[in-house]
């Protein structure tokens, strides 16, 4: 079993940022600001990667944007996101993000600055393991300042 199915992934996210906050620190002290984001942000996207693949091996025996949609749920428990759906299709999924309790939480927790890194990144990366068909596209971030986050996922020749 995954910890993914364990513990909400807000309250996962909320332990990783405890253990990296310090890592960041030193790294950022050690090698400045830009080298400490880039190797958290390349850590955690090879996770996400990986978690991707085990979550598809473990529970996405339908793959696809469809059996992606069959998890979804994981990631907005205990109301983590407010979202508004624009379309849902077995071809494409497109919604936007109102409220982020992620970023939120980060920058309550003081690491706000590297909240993209620590969760933003995975979004992506995460269906490319889980599924390399998927394609995700997104234009902004609650993270990085803007009013919402623009999700679109789609089939390979889809777009």
């Amino acid at each position: 079993m995954t910890t993914l199915n364990v513990l909400p992934i807000l309250e996962r996210r909320r332990i990783q940022a405890e253990v990296v906050k310090p890592i960041y620190e030193a790294l950022k002290a050690e090698s400045g600001e830009e080298t400490a984001k880039r190797v958290i942000g390349a850590a955690i996207i090879a996770a996400a990667i990986e978690e991707g693949q085990e979550f598809a091996r473990k529970h996405g025996e339908n793959g696809g944007i469809e059996g992606f949609l069959s998890f979804q749920h994981l990631w907005d428990a205990d109301g983590a996101l407010e979202t508004e759906v624009i379309k849902e299709s077995g071809n494409e999924y497109i919604y936007k993000v109102t409220r982020c309790r992620y970023a939120e939480m980060y920058k309550e927790m003081g690491v706000g600055e590297i909240g993209f890194q620590l969760s933003c990144n995975r979004d992506g990366t995460f269906v490319e393991g889980y599924d390399p068909r998927i394609r995700f596209r997104r234009t902004q971030t609650i993270m990085q300042g803007a009013s919402h986050c623009d999700f679109h996922y789609s089939m390979t020749g889809d777009d």
